[in-house]
């Protein structure tokens, strides 16, 4: 895996972690309300995946509500990087099972069996910001069904929606896989090593695989939840292992060396972020 698809968190003096969101606009704002009056130079933002879709719960998927997330996203990173001695990467998006299945949305035609794979994502959340942008699945149904040509003009019609609304397709082109804080004094000279954690903590959507190195993890970040239940000691030289989405739920973990923020925020549950240290120490909780 490139390193490219890490994020550095090297240097951050704070870190405020938020957990999958699920298109919850409100519950967003009500945490970056509180968040604003304590934010300090050096911390850093990071938004642990499943910024959209909705739905979950049972309840009708709200598109508006998945524009009004991502919208409330920007305008928090504008003011973020607007603070004396900031920088754009001092707020990090991580890839979620959300936003990896609307990629595969948009690139459908690819796909062996789009019905299927369409029929499959749509009621995990995919209707919500489907219809976020004006499109519908029985739309893109007809549309797999009568054929390659067809379906390409319905994807690239979803595509250009995005892009009519400013900061959507470009936020969601920069997500991450993971992120990590800077090196350890102790573990400086094994820095970038597949085998070995290069920094304190370590940020991820769902989980990973205890049994490989972090170059090796791929897809796993987001579809391997039971990974993390088997994180039994540190993941590799990382102090702790902090996840964002609990696909059973939302059933917060708080161990020595993993911590679940999950709540169920977009099923029913609280929004509830955290500040941490560079060795993912809880120093403040925020519930939305």
């Amino acid at each position: 895996m490139s390193q490219r698809r890490i994020a550095s968190l090297e240097r951050a003096a704070r870190i405020w972690a938020i957990p999958a969101l699920h298109g919850e606009a409100e519950r967003l704002a009500r945490v970056h309300d509180q968040i604003w009056p304590d934010l300090q130079p050096g911390d850093r933002v990071v938004y642990l995946g499943n910024m959209i879709g909705g739905g979950l719960d049972g309840s009708e998927p709200d598109g508006t509500a998945v524009l009004a997330t991502l919208d409330e996203l920007l305008d928090f990173r504008r003011a973020v990087i607007a603070m004396p001695g900031a920088f754009a990467c001092h707020v990090v998006y991580l890839r979620g099972s959300q936003e990896v299945m609307w990629q595969q949305l948009l690139q459908l035609q690819f796909t062996p069996d789009p019905v299927a794979a369409l029929n499959w994502m749509a009621p995990r959340g995919v209707r919500a910001t489907l219809e976020a942008y004006g499109g519908d699945v029985d739309a893109g149904l007809r549309a797999a069904r009568a054929g390659t040509v067809a379906l390409t003009r319905w994807t690239g019609q979803m595509r250009r929606a995005m892009q009519q609304h400013p900061g959507h397709a470009e936020l969601l082109g920069r997500l991450r896989n993971a992120a990590e804080t800077g090196p350890t004094e102790t573990g400086r000279t094994e820095a970038g090593s597949a085998e070995t954690g290069t920094g304190s903590a370590l940020f991820v959507h769902a989980g990973l695989s205890p049994d490989r190195p972090l170059d090796r993890q791929g897809d796993l970040f987001w579809w391997h939840g039971g990974g993390f239940k088997r994180l039994t000691q540190p993941y590799r030289g990382y102090a702790r292992v902090v996840r964002g989405y609990d696909p059973d739920g939302g059933r917060p973990t708080d161990e020595p060396h993993k911590l679940s923020l999950d709540r169920g925020c977009g099923r029913g549950g609280p929004l509830q972020a955290v500040c941490l240290d560079r060795d993912a120490r809880v120093l403040a909780t925020i519930a939305g």
